[in-house]
């Protein structure tokens, strides 16, 4: 059986947007980016693909040192506290990175470093001098994010010098009305600055051929943006910073003292250097995973990322040489919470950290959630209200109903040892079929990035099972053909057991918690080659005793939740 329509590579290299280490990560991290990249990679790795899932903390940037004044300590103190409170986090959820790196590492300087120095030796870059806004109190150049002003857009008054949180529109601080500086409040100054740019205008011609001519399969909302930046023409696009904390500009030029690399210039290139960390600790080359044609290159961003990894992180590879082009970038859009923008300054937000204080050990109810509502081709909304019905109504009233009831009516009627598969009636016949039909669906859906879809179909496959059980009545069975009740459950235990592998990519600790009751010790048994099948599950094994999968939320945990949201958040 066909078993995929993707075209075929000898490694994949598959990357998740480095989080920024000034906070901690928080639901629309997850549903936008790591639990779409987590899902994908451990798709391809139960089909026996050789897989390198990096990511790791974006550490360098203006977002870091507004938190160190707002907790009044270092750069570096802010981003070891959030790295390691995010790293567990991510571990906590099983995201399954091979590694998850940072790069305030001497090893990213280095290559941060290399990667600038190729581009610059080779004649890639071009000196600029422009007016930037000053801070005539603190003497001191100002990074987007520490200019504060009026939106043009909404008027809301606290944009920043980059975006409006409000609104969400994409600024640059000379469309500020009335800017200001952040850190001392002052009317800001102009003066003259010397900075290397990447001059994109030069990329122009090919980067409309590959992505608008040969990328139509990419997401509509990532093609569409790329088009709209490509048709209004590139210009060049500074890589060096006025900031003391980042990597250091490598020029002897007096004129780049106390400049660092822009960090949108040396955060991609923590990819390359996780990769490199990666190889150093397993006696492996990195390069192939970068340069070999025949690896597939994917990267998960959010929308915000979008043009960084679809535009400018491929004129930075392509300028630089030798290295392969992302064969897609299936961004997602945004998930706001309770109707209003998730925000991390206004602390509207649930943080991962501290979900789980509150739900121990139900971490795949968040990842069901999450990717069900999923802002796969627009932004989506999580609530508690939802989070608890999808729970109840779906996990609790389908996918764990019918395994509870599956398993106990095996140790009820046949003392939890799995029985014989007689005669199949057409019902059964048309079951197997069904079945067999799935894998190949939900791989596609995996493979074309549409895991909300792969998702419900592993739940359809429940629902089948629950209506199968309905419709067959074993319990009534029971008394008159004892032989066709254990076909009935022998087929019913297959289902199950398919979803064991089935739902891995989407809820791994689900799936985990079924392989353990239904005694399957075998790897290869849960591998995807062998979904579909009808003898994943002898005769004659004893089962454990059937426990709970999914237990119902309660409202009073609910609107717990609720008022938790509005006594923190500032909106």
């Amino acid at each position: 059986m066909p078993m995929s329509t993707q075209p075929s590579y000898f490694r994949y290299t598959v990357t998740a947007a480095l989080p920024y280490a000034n906070g901690p990560i928080h639901i629309g991290h997850l549903a936008g980016v790591y639990i779409p990249a987590d899902i994908y990679v451990r798709y391809l790795r139960s089909r026996g693909k050789r897989v390198l899932f990096i990511s790791g903390s974006d550490e360098h940037g203006v977002p870091v040192t507004i938190r160190a004044q707002q907790e009044g300590t270092t750069p570096q103190q802010v981003v070891d506290k959030y790295h390691a409170l995010n790293q567990q986090a991510f571990a906590d959820f099983d995201i399954s990175f091979d590694i998850f790196t940072r790069t305030s590492s001497a090893l990213h300087h280095r290559a941060a470093t290399e990667f600038f120095k190729t581009l610059y030796d080779q004649g890639h870059l071009e000196v600029k001098e422009t007016d930037q806004y000053y801070d005539p109190v603190h003497k001191q150049f100002l990074a987007d994010r520490y200019i504060r002003g009026t939106c043009p857009n909404c008027a809301y008054q606290e944009a920043y010098g980059d975006q409006c949180e409000s609104c969400g529109t994409t600024l640059s601080p000379e469309e500020l009305l009335q800017p200001r500086s952040a850190l001392s409040g002052a009317s800001l100054q102009l003066k003259k600055t010397r900075h290397w740019y990447l001059p994109l205008e030069r990329h122009e011609a090919w980067l409309k051929q590959w992505i608008l001519e040969e990328h139509k399969e990419w997401k509509v909302n990532v093609y569409g943006q790329c088009k709209s930046w490509l048709d209004q023409g590139l210009r060049p696009r500074a890589v060096t910073r006025d900031l003391a904390w980042g990597v250091p500009v490598p020029l002897s030029d007096i004129n780049m003292q106390d400049k660092v690399l822009y960090v949108w210039f040396d955060a991609p290139i923590g990819y390359i250097s996780a990769t490199q960390a990666w190889a150093a600790a397993h006696g492996q080359d990195w390069k192939p995973f970068w340069q070999a044609p025949d690896t597939q290159l994917v990267h998960f961003v959010g929308k915000d990322n979008i043009v960084f990894h679809c535009i400018i992180f491929p004129a930075m590879l392509q300028a630089h040489g030798g290295f392969i082009l992302p064969t897609n970038i299936p961004a997602n859009e945004f998930l706001n919470l309770e109707g209003h923008k998730i925000s991390t300054s206004r602390n509207w937000a649930v943080w991962l950290h501290e979900y789980l204080i509150d739900f121990p050990n139900q971490q795949d109810v968040l990842r069901y959630v999450l990717c069900t509502n999923a802002p796969e081709n627009k932004d989506s909304d999580f609530s508690w209200q939802d989070f608890q019905a999808k729970n109840n109504n779906e996990l609790v009233a389908v996918l764990g109903n019918f395994v509870n009831r599956t398993l106990v009516l095996v140790h009820k009627y046949f003392g939890g040892i799995v029985p014989e598969r007689n005669t199949m009636t057409t019902t059964e016949q048309s079951l197997a079929t069904y079945l067999q039909q799935l894998p190949l669906q939900i791989g596609q859906t995996i493979e074309q990035f549409k895991f909300k879809e792969g998702l419900q179909l592993c739940m359809d496959l429940a629902r089948a099972g629950n209506k199968y059980l309905a419709d067959t009545e074993p319990w009534h069975l029971i008394k008159t053909n004892k032989e066709h009740v254990g076909t009935i459950l022998h087929m019913a235990l297959q289902l199950t057991a398919n979803l064991v592998i089935l739902l891995a990519p989407f809820l791994p600790f689900t799936s985990r918690r079924l392989r353990k009751m239904l005694g399957i010790t075998s790897l290869e048994a849960t591998q995807w080659a062998q979904a579909g099948s009808l003898v994943l599950i002898r005769p004659g094994i004893a089962l454990q005793a059937p426990t709970l999968l999914f237990e119902k939320i309660t409202d009073e945990l609910i609107e717990i939740q609720k008022q938790k949201l509005h006594n923190m958040g500032k909106l």
